[in-house]
């Protein structure tokens, strides 16, 4: 127990210099990449543990923070899983996957995620109020996934995904590559894992949008400057401080390194009851705007099919309000 304890915290704190994989600009680069999107946590689970999930991932989610992390999926033949953000602003973000083993050791997943507006209205520079016309915002992500247990302990994955967001007129779309990789530290009961998502090029917006003058006139602009994909390096460690029969405590911590914003560290835990009922608690500490710790629950229904999963997660963002995660998941043995 002792060791794993020293071992948790001593890769916690060296996670610092191994974020610089990646550089970083700090907050003065906030606002100078596109497909923000991408940075939304889609589940249930991962809020409710202050999203330090990427050395813990261990369902279809794992396709959003950590590939390899498909190779723990407890199944068969097919896992599918659902989720569903209430954001605020009336902002809807969906998540839903599906992973299937093709051997004991290799897998491959599917994931699809949108972030849809409602009807917003069209603000210029002399109609502050809005000039009658509405537009929405529409963003979308599709991505493939190979993953692959290498050894006993270590497993790595890689998704290629397309990721396109479209406002008014105007829309962009490019590739990306996410990968990344765990490792279970012997008997310690501690895993390890680091990732990065959204590894890609830059891209030029395409469309035209309209730019009204002083005098009335109306000019088209359809020339744009390229944008980056907010590209993140994770790095998180677990380790399950009970461990019993009827009972299992995990505590996580991640480290949060983006190329567009300053570091994030993440601090959580997951307490399960008979795999059966799970509590989650946790933080995540350098963010604009957090109220309390994020909280969630999860529900496992063993069927003979296989199995149903059920999950709720709480964000409070402080000024910005409280955002609600539903996620639901089926597995077939």
């Amino acid at each position: 127990m002792k060791i794993s304890a020293a071992l948790f915290l001593s890769l916690l704190l060296a996670s610092p210099a191994s974020a610089q994989l990646l550089p970083s600009f700090g907050g003065s680069r906030t606002g100078t990449t596109g497909f923000q999107f991408l940075k939304i946590a889609p589940d249930a689970r991962s809020v409710g543990v202050g999203e330090s999930i990427i050395a813990n991932t261990n369902d279809v989610t794992a396709l959003f923070w950590n590939p390899a992390g498909i190779t723990k999926v407890d199944t068969q033949k097919l896992h599918l899983q659902f989720s569903q953000t209430l954001y605020y602003a009336d902002v809807n973000l969906s998540f839903a996957g599906a992973v299937v083993p093709l051997s004991k050791q290799t897998f491959i997943g599917a994931s699809f995620e949108t972030l849809t507006t409602g009807e917003m209205p069209v603000t210029t520079e002399f109609q502050p109020f809005g000039t009658g016309q509405t537009f929405v915002a529409n963003n979308l992500a599709v991505g493939l996934s190979l993953a692959r247990i290498l050894t006993e302990n270590f497993s790595f994955g890689v998704t290629g995904k397309y990721v396109r967001e479209s406002y008014a007129d105007v829309h962009a779309g490019t590739a990306v590559l996410d990968f990344g990789f765990q490792y279970e530290v012997g008997k310690a009961n501690t895993r390890f894992a680091v990732g990065v998502s959204n590894f890609g090029f830059n891209t030029e917006p395409s469309g035209a949008v309209e730019v009204f003058s002083v005098g009335g006139a109306v000019d088209t602009v359809s020339d744009f400057e390229k944008i980056a994909v907010p590209a993140i390096f994770r790095i998180g460690i677990a380790w399950d401080a009970l461990k019993k029969t009827d009972h299992l405590l995990s505590i996580a911590g991640q480290l949060n390194h983006p190329t567009d914003n300053n570091e994030t560290y993440g601090l959580g835990a997951e307490y399960a009851w008979k795999n059966l009922l799970y509590a989650r608690t946790g933080y995540e500490f350098g963010l604009d705007e957090t109220g309390i710790p994020n909280f969630g629950f999860g529900l496992r229904f063993k069927r003979n099919f296989g199995m149903l999963q059920l999950d709720y997660g709480f964000q409070d963002k402080s000024k910005l309000g409280t955002v609600h995660r539903i996620t639901f998941g089926i597995s077939f043995l």
